[in-house]
């Protein structure tokens, strides 16, 4: 692979690409580059990746602004990112999907029709911009994608419970699938970095023996589904077919695969591990949560030895920071990379550090909140979000950019 070919580990930083546009009563649209105002300010955003000296940037396509409409397509802006990400060098990892759909596919990824829908996007991105965008992720974080869209009910198609979180898992796989082998027939030149949530589990385990297990072998489900390893000796073959996963189903899971290059890893030591606790019965839902537990870089070497090894494959950290102070947020990244650099001597193959975001970001509980945006501010970028009189975010740099500056050069 490319990227990877003189065993250097790269520095990628990350642009906060969440894209909800769909809403009911209640809510509020949910698209980061809008409330972070990249739409306004993307070239000098990007000018800050390469500021930073991050050699890769993780930047999502908004589907549904590229394509208002079916059957239309709208070029413009995206043509001009792509034509700046080259002025500048930085080697792109598009998300192509990152979370949402377009306003007008109905029942979103339980529509029918979605796998062919985001087969058909990936091929014209693919195609307008053969040889140009060379890495993709077909979908960031699919199951926890699945979880708000089918389990929680928090998301569209607002599906919920078990045979919710199956009937979306069913299409998001299949559109993986789809959109990967589009893009390869295309582009042969394309690689694919699959990008998944790291779920761990701490606390009294014991206790909640059965839920987690069934967790334990939840995190992998999704990546096992497109990689085609999901048989009748699967742990979780009775779940999925209990809850409307069919013999077909399971049949085409395996003949349809999508192969990766690299395993991306995400992971938050604030949030990643989740706490179970003796007595107390949670749902794990958004509004039932189980504390988090802080488990720190062991954490996530954990779940990056872990992926490594079950897949055999490169792996990625492709998200990381901390919310906090800019003192914190160092820290954070002094002790990450230090870890990185040991799971490394230690053969594990990881290739590459992501910190996420460039800049600071919008909480999601803004789409179900009433209050300004800024009230729900995340301070964790490298540049700083500060609010104007005139309502406009401009871009503060941090020290936090200095520091990752210093990692990600030094091997150049």
């Amino acid at each position: 692979m490319r990227w990877f070919e003189d065993g250097r580990l790269r520095f990628a930083v990350g642009v906060e690409d969440t894209f909800i546009p769909q809403t009911e009563p209640g809510e509020r649209a949910l698209d980061e580059y809008e409330l972070m105002q990249h739409y306004r300010f993307w070239r000098e955003d990007l000018d800050y990746c390469a500021e930073s000296g991050s050699e890769m940037v993780r930047w999502g396509i908004p589907w549904y602004r590229i394509q208002p409409q079916a059957g239309t397509w709208d070029w413009e802006w995206l043509d001009r990112v792509i034509d700046h990400f080259d002025e500048l060098g930085l080697e792109l990892v598009t998300d192509l999907m990152h979370y949402g759909t377009p306003l007008w596919l109905d029942d979103q990824f339980v529509n029918p029709d979605y796998p062919q829908r985001v087969a058909e996007y990936a091929a014209e991105v693919a195609e307008r911009y053969r040889g140009r965008i060379r890495h993709y992720t077909p979908l960031n974080e699919p199951l926890l994608n699945v979880m708000y869209c089918g389990e929680f009910g928090q998301w569209p198609p607002y599906r919920t419970g078990d045979q919710g979180f199956v009937a979306v898992l069913r299409g998001i796989t299949r559109g993986i699938v789809t959109a990967q082998n589009a893009i390869a027939e295309v582009d042969e030149s394309a690689d694919f970095m699959h990008v998944e949530a790291s779920f761990r589990f701490g606390g009294d385990l014991d206790a909640h023996h059965e839920t987690h297990e069934h967790l334990r072998h939840r995190r992998f489900l999704i990546q096992d589904l497109v990689m085609g390893r999901v048989g009748d000796d699967h742990a979780l073959a009775p779940y999925l077919r209990g809850h409307g996963f069919s013999d077909d189903d399971l049949a085409w899971a395996r003949t349809h695969t999508a192969q990766p290059d690299v395993i991306g890893v995400n992971y938050y030591p604030q949030h990643s591990t989740e706490l179970f606790e003796r007595g107390v019965t949670r749902t794990g839902g958004p509004r039932d949560l189980r504390p988090r537990l802080n488990a720190g870089t062991e954490g996530m070497k954990d779940v990056l030895r872990l992926f490594a090894e079950r897949y055999g494959k490169p792996v990625f950290l492709t998200e990381t920071s901390y919310t906090g102070t800019v003192d914190e947020r160092i820290a954070w990244m002094t002790e990450s990379v230090e870890a990185v650099d040991q799971l490394r001597s230690q053969g594990v193959d990881v290739v590459g550090y992501t910190w996420w975001c460039i800049t600071d970001m919008i909480e999601w509980s803004y789409r179900t909140g009433d209050q300004a945006a800024m009230n729900y501010l995340l301070t964790m970028g490298l540049w700083a979000l500060d609010e104007q009189p005139d309502g406009t975010l401009r871009r503060t740099k941090t020290p936090v950019a200095e520091a990752f500056h210093r990692f990600a050069t030094r091997d150049r």
